[in-house]
């Protein structure tokens, strides 16, 4: 029997929900739980062994991640981060430290802080190790909700297409952690979530 795909708006009242919970986080809060969750992302035994990590720069009051990535390199690991392209697909560059980022205004959109150095092309990721994804949140069997975007989804399909198969680490709040998410047929679940409380695994 074929899974019925769930209701567009089903997807789009959980977002609305999670974002209005975000927003509301005080900057001490955020600077609090990001410190939490580098050392809960630091332990998973995935991030330990991996030489290469692709992850992402937070915006806003999304999980921070600027320590944890500041504590990978100086781990010695190569980072690399996202650069937004014009139809949402994902490039990568290398992360050299904070000054290696830059304000990138994409109409429409968030400003996100990118890296600067030279464009490794979309497949770089197929190369990592490791990836670390933003959300908004997961549920008990892994399956992911993202922003609705679609960037991570198309990160997904490469990795699946390449045969390669890194750790796929979701960073969230402790209580973004739910019972159930909607879900599609191109949706991929998740090996772990990290939070500032500690990992979960599936």
């Amino acid at each position: 029997m074929v899974a019925t795909p769930p209701n567009p708006t089903e997807k789009a009242l959980l977002r609305r929900e999670l974002l209005a919970a975000r927003r509301a986080l005080s900057a001490e809060d955020c600077r609090t739980a990001a410190r939490a969750l580098s050392r809960s992302a630091l332990a998973l035994p995935e991030l330990a062994g991996a030489g290469t990590v692709a992850a992402y720069v937070s915006v806003g009051t999304e999980p921070g991640t600027r320590e944890l990535l500041d504590a990978l390199r100086a781990a010695g690991k190569r980072v690399l981060l996202p650069v937004l392209l014009p139809d949402n697909d994902l490039d990568w560059a290398a992360y050299e430290g904070p000054g290696s980022l830059a304000e990138a205004a994409h109409p429409g959109k968030m400003r996100l802080l990118e890296p600067a150095g030279p464009r490794l092309g979309p497949d770089a990721v197929t190369g990592a190790d490791a990836v670390l994804l933003p959300g908004l949140a997961v549920d008990a069997r892994g399956m992911r909700l993202g922003r609705g975007g679609g960037s991570y989804d198309r990160v997904l399909e490469r990795l699946e297409r390449a045969g390669a198969h890194p750790a796929l680490v979701v960073l969230l709040y402790d209580e973004e952690v739910v019972a159930r998410v909607p879900e599609e047929p191109h949706d991929h679940p998740v090996k772990a979530v990290a939070t500032p409380s500690g990992v979960v695994r599936f």
